[in-house]
C-alpha cells in the first residue's frame, strides 16, 4: 500500500469497472453467496453485476424492483438473491436473472430491512414506521410485530441471530427474537437517534445522533458511552472484525473509536488518513484483514490499513459524494456508488 492516495493510480483501473446510471446509488451489498453483487436505486431499480464477469458492464443487469426509489437493500437469506424496500411500500426478493418477487405490501415506506442466516435457517426483518415486522426465511410469513415508541431509523441482528437492535428517538431497543414475553430491552437516551451498530460479540451497542455525536451502551451492564467532536452528521459506522475498534464517518478523515482496555470512555479515537477539507461520508470494514475502506464527499474512495495507516486509493474524485459502500463477506469484492449514479466495483482477489 501506498503512504498516501495521491499520485498512484487506483485499484478499479486495474482489478474493476465503472459505469454511471440515472438517479442517485441508495446502497449497495453482495449475495450471501458473494457470487453477485447489487445495487439500489433512486429510480426503483437494483442493478445486478455478476462476481465471475464484475469488469464487463454490459453483464450487469438492470432489474426494475419498485415503483420510486428503493429506500434499504440487504441480502437475501437464500443464498443468491436480495431483499429491497422502497417508497412503495413494498418489501421485495430480486434474483440475478431479473426476476422480482413482491414478498408484502405496507401502506407505508419500507425504509430498512435485514436478514440473518446460519446457512440451515434465517429470518427477514423489516421497518415500516414505528414496526419492525420479523418474517420467516420465506419473506411472507409473519413471526411477529415489534412495536416502538417511534419511527425506527435502523435495524441490525447480532452474530447469531438471538438478537435485533433498533435505533429511534430517545433511544433503543434490544429484543430477543424468540422470545415468549415479547418485551425490548430498552436503551434510553434523550435525542433523536439515526442509526446503529452491534458489536460483533454482542458486547455494545452504538447509534449516531442527530447532533453530530454517538452515544453507546456497554451491553453487560447498561454502561452509557458518549462519543462526540464531529463536525456534521455520522451518517456510516462500523465495527471491525474482531470489535475492537468502530469506525466512522463526520470528519475528513475515518474516526475510530477503541472498544478495548476500557474505551471508548476516557480513550482518544484514532484518525486514519483521509482527504483534507472532504468529509468522509461512508465506511466498510474488512471481514478478513486489518482494513477500513472509507468513502468521500468528492466521490474518492480509499482502501486504509488500521494499524499501518498506509492509504491505497480505489478510485479517483467524481460523481459526487459516495452514498453507497460494501465489501463481500469473504472480503473479494468491494462496491461503492455516488449521489450522482456513478457505481464502481473492484475484485480484491484478482492478481495484479
Amino acid at each position: 500500500m501506498s503512504e498516501t492516495g495521491a499520485g498512484f493510480p487506483s485499484v478499479v483501473e486495474s482489478r474493476g469497472a465503472e459505469c454511471t446510471i440515472e438517479g442517485h446509488v441508495t446502497a449497495c451489498c453482495a449475495a450471501r453467496d458473494n457470487r453477485s453483487f447489487a445495487f439500489a436505486t433512486g429510480e426503483g431499480d437494483l442493478l445486478i453485476a455478476p462476481r465471475e464477469t464484475l469488469r464487463d458492464t454490459a453483464t450487469w443487469k438492470s432489474v426494475p424492483a419498485h415503483d420510486g426509489p428503493v429506500l434499504c437493500l440487504a441480502p437475501d437469506v437464500a443464498e443468491a438473491t436480495f431483499l429491497t424496500g422502497g417508497e412503495d411500500g413494498r418489501l421485495v426478493r430480486s434474483t440475478p436473472d431479473g426476476k422480482v418477487e413482491e414478498l408484502a405490501k405496507a401502506r407505508r415506506w419500507v425504509e430498512h430491512v435485514a436478514s440473518w442466516s446460519d446457512g440451515r435457517k434465517g429470518q427477514i426483518a423489516c421497518v415500516v414506521g414505528k414496526d419492525v415486522q420479523l418474517r420467516e426465511a420465506d419473506g411472507t410469513t409473519l413471526i411477529r410485530t415489534l412495536e416502538h415508541p417511534s419511527t425506527v431509523s435502523g435495524i441490525v441482528f447480532d452474530a447469531k441471530g438471538k438478537r435485533l437492535a433498533a435505533s429511534h428517538y430517545n433511544g433503543a431497543s434490544l429484543w430477543f427474537v424468540h422470545s415468549k414475553d415479547g418485551s425490548a430491552r430498552t436503551l434510553e437516551w434523550k435525542g433523536s437517534h439515526i442509526g446503529i451498530a452491534l458489536h460483533p460479540g454482542g458486547e455494545a451497542l452504538v447509534t449516531a445522533m442527530q447532533e453530530n455525536d454517538l452515544h453507546g451502551w456497554r451491553l453487560p451492564d447498561g454502561h452509557n458511552m458518549r462519543m462526540s467532536g464531529y463536525p456534521t452528521k455520522v451518517a456510516s459506522l462500523a465495527f471491525t472484525r474482531t470489535g475492537k475498534w468502530l469506525a466512522t464517518s463526520g470528519a475528513d478523515c475515518v474516526v475510530m473509536w477503541p472498544f478495548f482496555g476500557g474505551g471508548p470512555m476516557g480513550k482518544p479515537p484514532q484518525e486514519l488518513p483521509g482527504i483534507p477539507g472532504v468529509l468522509c461520508t461512508r465506511v466498510a470494514t474488512h471481514p478478513t484483514q486489518d482494513v477500513v475502506v472509507a468513502g468521500f464527499a468528492d466521490g474518492r474512495v480509499l482502501m486504509i490499513d488500521h494499524n499501518s495507516e498506509r492509504v491505497l486509493p480505489v478510485c479517483g474524485p467524481g460523481g459526487g459524494a459516495v452514498t453507497a459502500l460494501a465489501l463481500s463477506t469473504d472480503g473479494c469484492t468491494l462496491g461503492y456508488g455516488t449521489e450522482e449514479g456513478r457505481i464502481g466495483l473492484v475484485d480484491l482477489a484478482a492478481s495484479a
